[in-house]
């Protein structure tokens, strides 16, 4: 399993972006420290049980490339974790926020060992060229059967790394990158150890998950914990068929999760027609000429629409067609926005991908000239982000925010929002130089600085 690369953000195509590097004259601002969350409000999953598994069965038995797996299998006994040496300082704070997570919320015994004490899974952090020259379109990935670079390296074309050959789980390994944003390699965290303990399959038809490719959420939600503690329940042993599993399922959730004891939701849209996952990957992936990129999101749109979706599909597919037509054509690009944002408003299951359209609109409304609508609609917006943990999402909003405060003439307020944006801008972007590209790039959307 592989968390895939994203397309990279680009708010200022409205004014530059795509053409020359940006000249603005954004406030010159020491970097204050790094910003860090604390533990995350999460919210209890909101869809009936009977829906909630049949999104377990697809996501246990059946893997991403749409292959059906015989057998449901799992680690048994305590669960140790492994961080081989090298790895960057902020990744133990955020795995062992993770792994208490995990224990307190899905109920399993993991914990991190130290040196070189034996361990189930693995973390080893690489360059990312090394990472890219391997599987060029993962970020980071994991793997069963192996507990090393140099063990992967070796196995990787046999069934010791298949996970469609095995029969239970002994080891894995997690390869992260090291060289990117403290978010990126938490982000990272999340999902590979997720998919090394649980579920291998990812759906873009659920709104609420890691467990989606479309990368809205970025830590594990209340939905991907009950997955994982349904997951890990005694009655759910190693081996288990899926007619088995579905006939267990319903006595689990129902001790698992009571609320979710209520009738509606039998089935969810599980099934994406592989046109549309290419259409989408080849939108989103690297190597791909953006002619050729505006080309497939504009097929997952047209997909979508024929197949008469209104759910969390079409809106990422108008999302992407969004982003990828900002500099070709920003009447589309508007227009795609404000629709993905209406399917996205019409749930409260949607709000964190509500956050990042809102994001877009409001980098439209100050390039407009409309301060005022650009604050509105990060104000409204930036409470999901928060919830979500998406530290650069949140320090965008922030600079959009400081940007149309300028402009209303409130310049005090824009200061201290500018600051606060840059705290979170360290720990969502990384690096000194990309923080200040990303508050270069978002100050050149206002028209004065278009100007100057």
């Amino acid at each position: 399993m592989l968390r895939k690369l994203a397309l990279t953000l680009c708010l200022g195509a409205l004014a530059a972006c795509g053409t020359a590097p940006v000249q603005s004259s954004a406030p010159a601002l020491d970097l204050p420290p790094m910003k860090r969350f604390a533990a995350p409000a999460v919210t209890a999953p909101q869809r009936p049980n009977a829906q909630i598994a049949n999104d377990f069965l697809s996501l246990a038995f059946e893997m991403e490339s749409g292959r059906r797996l015989d057998m449901m299998t799992r680690f048994e006994g305590p669960i140790r974790v492994r961080v081989v040496p090298g790895a960057p300082s902020t990744l133990a704070p955020d795995l062992a926020a993770l792994l208490h997570r995990l224990r307190r919320e899905a109920g399993i015994n993991i914990t991190q060992v130290q040196g070189d004490e034996p361990a189930q899974i693995t973390i080893q952090a690489l360059p990312h060229a090394s990472i890219q020259r391997l599987v060029p379109q993962a970020a980071c990935f994991v793997v069963p059967g192996v507990s090393s670079w140099t063990d992967y390296q070796r196995h990787r074309r046999g069934d010791r790394v298949n996970w469609a050959a095995l029969t239970r789980r002994d080891t894995a390994a997690i390869f992260l990158p090291s060289d990117v944003s403290p978010q990126e390699i938490r982000d990272c965290l999340h999902e590979e150890l997720a998919q090394a303990l649980g579920p291998l399959n990812d759906l873009y038809s659920l709104p609420d998950s890691v467990f989606n490719d479309d990368n809205f959420h970025t830590v594990l939600t209340g939905f991907d914990m009950l997955i994982l503690r349904a997951y890990y329940a005694p009655e759910m042993t190693n081996g288990l068929t899926r007619d088995q599993a579905a006939a267990r399922l319903p006595r689990v959730l129902a001790r698992l999760n009571p609320r979710g004891q209520r009738a509606g939701g039998g089935s969810t849209p599980n099934t994406t027609p592989r046109a549309w996952i290419d259409a989408i990957e080849t939108a989103y992936g690297p190597n791909t000429s953006n002619s050729r990129r505006r080309f497939e999101a504009a097929r997952a749109v047209s997909i979508a629409r024929n197949a008469g979706w209104q759910d969390t599909r079409l809106g990422f597919a108008l999302f992407a067609q969004g982003r990828l037509m900002l500099a070709q054509d920003p009447a589309l690009a508007l227009a795609s926005f404000l629709e993905a944002r209406s399917i996205y408003t019409a749930s409260s299951l949607t709000r964190v991908q509500d956050a990042h359209v809102s994001l877009h609109l409001a980098a439209f409304a100050l390039s407009g000239g409309h301060a005022d609508k650009a604050l509105s609609l990060i104000n409204s917006a930036l409470p999901a982000a928060t919830q979500a943990q998406n530290a650069a999402l949140m320090a965008s909003m922030l600079m959009v925010k400081a940007e149309a405060l300028d402009a209303m003439n409130r310049p005090a307020e824009a200061r201290a929002v500018r600051l606060d944006s840059l705290g979170w801008a360290r720990y969502g972007f990384g690096s000194d130089k990309e923080v200040r590209a990303r508050l270069n790039e978002i100050a050149a959307l206002a028209p004065r600085r278009q100007q100057q």
